[in-house]
């Protein structure tokens, strides 16, 4: 079991001195999320090789490890030629993370929700570009559905993992997009058994309360997907529920602190987090 501190609100810390701080923090894990200076959303690695073995040497001082790396591209469109780039991109990112010693990277599926079957055709052919490559490096992938992406739904997208039928694919579960995946996190987490390799813990209101009403967003009808980041107990997530099915299923992933939403408050969430998470698996 890893309990990990997803970096996001301190990608504004130098690289290398982001072990030490992830130490100090608490945690012996990092999820190293999309930053400028290594792997920034949609784009082509920043990082030279010899920058991550220097960071490798940092994390091994401060005794900390990287579960994951995490990217973000447009591997499912939507159109040809951002495919096509988001392949070259994620090719670098296998090298980085291999160099790096993590054989572990997650991904959201992407792609447009309002265009699925096109997007997913695009997804198989990235898919099957890449294959080779993951297997090739010892790689494992852990897919995520997100908000906004051309699967939602949490039991879709477990289907969607199990259909492509890899031994190295594994599923991450986002606690906080509960409501957008249809609401019954340990519902999901039950669906998909062994194939739970990952979840991602924050907290997040239901956006479809109040008859929809919780959230006014104008123009009416707009599509935007809204939820957050939050400490565990600031939201409605059923933790309870969820843990009890991680249990259940015998996870021994990576259960990662996601919070976005205190920057201003950064070092006093995470160790918030790192204890709540800690005092749900002392339960097991």
């Amino acid at each position: 079991m890893q309990i990990a501190l997803d970096t996001y609100m301190f990608r504004d810390v130098p690289l290398l001195e982001l072990p030490g701080l992830v130490a100090d923090l608490g945690y012996e894990w990092i999820e190293l999320s999309p930053r400028e200076d290594f792997i920034p959303f949609f784009r082509h690695p920043r990082v030279d090789l010899a920058t991550v073995r220097r960071f490798r040497k940092a994390l091994d001082a401060a005794g900390v490890g990287v579960c994951s790396t995490q990217f973000v591209q447009r591997w499912s469109g939507p159109g040809e030629d951002e495919r096509r780039q988001a392949v070259r991109n994620i090719k670098r990112i296998v090298e980085v993370t291999t160099e790096l010693g993590v054989p572990v990277v997650q991904s959201e599926f992407n792609g447009r929700p309002e265009l699925p079957e096109a997007s997913e055709a695009r997804f198989f052919t990235s898919f099957e570009e890449l294959a080779p490559v993951f297997e090739s490096a010892g790689v494992e992938l852990r897919l995520e559905p997100h908000p906004d992406d051309f699967v939602e739904d949490g039991f879709r997208a477990v289907d969607l993992v199990r259909g492509l039928d890899r031994p190295w694919l594994g599923f991450v579960y986002c606690t906080p997009h509960t409501f957008h995946q249809g609401g019954d996190g340990p519902g999901i987490v039950r669906y998909a058994g062994d194939l739970v390799r990952h979840v991602h813990v924050a907290d997040s209101f239901d956006f479809r309360g109040s008859s929809g009403l919780r959230y006014i967003v104008n123009p009416p009808g707009s599509t935007a997907r809204i939820h957050q980041h939050l400490n565990i107990g600031e939201g409605e997530v059923d933790f309870d529920g969820i843990f009890a099915a991680l249990g259940e299923v015998g996870f021994d992933g990576a259960l990662c602190a996601s919070v976005f939403a205190w920057e201003e408050k950064r070092e006093e969430s995470s160790r918030l987090m790192r204890k709540r998470i800690q005092e749900y698996v002392d339960r097991w």
